[in-house]
């Protein structure tokens, strides 16, 4: 298993990838792993899919994770299968092949080495361990650094001792190839298909742009993978920094103004790039079928991570054999309703149908 993975210009570029190497100026980042995957396709959210994308789903049963809540917001158990109604492409599936079954989940635990979160890495460490243990114990976690590269620090592991001490090896880094950190894990790190896959990433969402994935590539690598983000923006304890700034700047007076000039339209451009980060952010979760937290500080850091811990152990996991037996590689819009209408169910918008 290799524990850290650079990213290099120089690596040799995989067939399935090398149609959009002139899109980007730049080969694609290496796997986590040696095992090359198929490349993404932009536009997931349009269904804007081309026939010759690669599959991820090789069986007839699709398994979806699923998140049931109340109208005060409160998480949903003891649902029976009954309770449940499964559309694709807007067809509703039959009660008769639905079926829930328990299914551990693989956990990536994320962290972005560039933000102001390496100023504060204790608080996540803490909360990490914390979010280990509540996690039920067939469960694995991975542990994945990113910054100017890419570093798998922890592969699966069920051992706590073991998440512990990758924990410690977390240093910070500088510029963030965020889109290249969630394209990477969704491509490598989820194999098991009888698992459900989630990601959990403390970060700004501010990508550098020096990596080679976009937004939409790592979005689609993430349904196809059937991975949930829960993405934990640290963007609202960066706003309240740079709108302190700002503020006292705009009120020290008119030649002060005038002399931080540069200053001001820097901080006003950071907040505009906090603005679309979260954004971005909300509709990787809205897509993938996570959530999106913004904790006012680090020192809430416990409370975010706890209540991912219960959503996914709340989690029901639904697999359906779908009435479309067509094996032609398209991608499938599912959508979950629960018949009580007082209550409100969550997934990922869909998946890629198996080809061949």
């Amino acid at each position: 298993m290799l524990l850290a993975i650079l990213f290099c210009l120089l690596i040799f570029l995989p067939h399935a990838l090398a149609q959009q190497e002139g899109n980007f100026g730049l080969p694609p980042p290496p796997p986590l792993k040696p095992k090359p995957k198929p490349t993404p396709t932009p536009g997931i959210e349009e269904q804007e899919l081309n026939e010759g994308d690669t599959i991820r789903v090789s069986t007839t049963e699709v398994l979806l994770p699923v998140t049931v809540r109340d109208q005060s917001g409160r998480l949903v158990t003891g649902l029976k299968r009954e309770d449940f109604r499964i559309f694709e492409d807007g067809r509703e599936q039959p009660l008769t092949d639905l079926a829930l079954r328990q299914a551990p989940v693989d956990v990536i635990v994320m962290v972005d080495a560039s933000s102001s979160v390496a100023s504060n890495l204790e608080d996540f460490r803490r909360a990490v361990e914390e979010f280990a243990e509540r996690l039920a114990p067939e469960d694995r976690i991975s542990l994945v650094k990113f910054d100017d590269r890419v570093e798998l620090l922890q592969d699966w592991t069920q051992s706590r001792v073991q998440l512990r001490r990758s924990l410690r090896r977390i240093s910070p880094g500088v510029f963030t190839r965020f889109y290249d950190a969630l394209m990477l894990a969704a491509r490598e790190q989820f194999q098991n298909s009888q698992r459900r896959h989630a990601i959990v990433v403390l970060t700004d969402g501010i990508d550098s742009q020096r990596g080679y994935a976009s937004l939409e590539m790592a979005m689609a690598a993430l349904v196809q993978a059937g991975a949930g983000v829960y993405a934990i923006s640290n963007t609202e304890i960066e706003r309240v920094k740079k709108r302190e700034e700002l503020d006292t700047l705009l009120a020290s007076g008119s030649s002060s103004v005038q002399f931080n000039q540069l200053r001001i339209g820097d901080l006003r451009e950071g907040l505009r790039v906090l603005d679309v980060s979260e954004q971005n952010l909300e509709r990787l979760a809205d897509v993938t079928g996570g959530r999106m937290f913004r904790p006012e500080s680090f020192a809430n850091l416990d409370s975010v991570y706890r209540e991912v811990a219960e959503d996914l152990r709340s989690q029901y996991s639904i697999y359906y054999s779908p009435q479309n037996k067509a094996r032609d590689g398209r991608f499938r819009r599912v959508r979950v309703e629960v018949r009580n209408p007082q209550l409100r169910a969550k997934t990922r918008i869909g998946y890629f149908a198996p080809r061949g």
